[in-house]
C-alpha cells in the first residue's frame, strides 16, 4: 500500500463508519437513549444503511483517486434517498411538518422500500460510471 493510497483508505472507511453511525443513531436503527423510534424496525431498514454507508464510503475513496471528481449532487441525493428509505417517517420533521402523520403513514410509508431500491440503484450507477471514467482506478 503506497504512502497516498493509505490516507483515502482511512477517509473513506472513516466516512462509512461515521455514516452508518450517525444515521444509525438519528433514525433509532441503533438503539439509545436520545431517540426512540416509532416504526417497527426492518431488514430492509438495515440493509439500506448498510448499503448507503458503503456507497458513501466508495464514493469518497472513488472521487479521491480523480483529477476531475464527478457527482457530488447525485451522490448527496443517493445518501438523502437512502435516508429517507430507512429513517422512521413519522419522526422526520421536515416530512411531519410538510406532510402530517397519517398522510406519511398511508402514503410514504409503504413506499420507503421503493425509494431505498431507487436510491440503491441510482448510487451504484453513480460508482460505475464513475469508475468507468477514472484512469487511476484501475479497471
Amino acid at each position: 500500500m503506497t504512502d497516498l493510497t493509505r490516507p483515502r483508505l482511512v477517509r473513506s472507511v472513516g466516512v462509512g463508519v461515521g455514516s452508518f453511525l450517525l444515521f444509525g443513531v438519528v433514525t433509532g436503527l441503533l438503539p439509545n437513549p436520545v431517540y426512540v423510534r416509532m416504526v417497527e424496525r426492518t431488514p430492509a431498514d438495515y440493509l439500506f444503511l448498510v448499503a448507503t454507508a458503503a456507497f458513501a464510503a466508495a464514493f469518497v475513496y472513488q472521487r479521491s483517486l480523480t483529477d476531475d471528481p464527478i457527482g457530488d449532487r447525485y451522490a448527496a441525493g443517493g445518501v438523502v434517498g437512502g435516508f429517507l428509505a430507512f429513517g422512521c417517517p413519522i419522526c422526520n420533521v421536515a416530512l411531519l411538518a410538510l406532510f402530517g402523520s397519517s398522510a406519511l403513514m398511508t402514503y410514504f410509508d409503504p413506499l420507503r422500500p421503493v425509494l431505498g431500491a431507487v436510491s440503491v440503484v441510482a448510487f451504484g450507477g453513480l460508482l460505475y460510471y464513475q469508475r468507468r471514467r477514472c484512469e487511476a482506478c484501475g479497471r
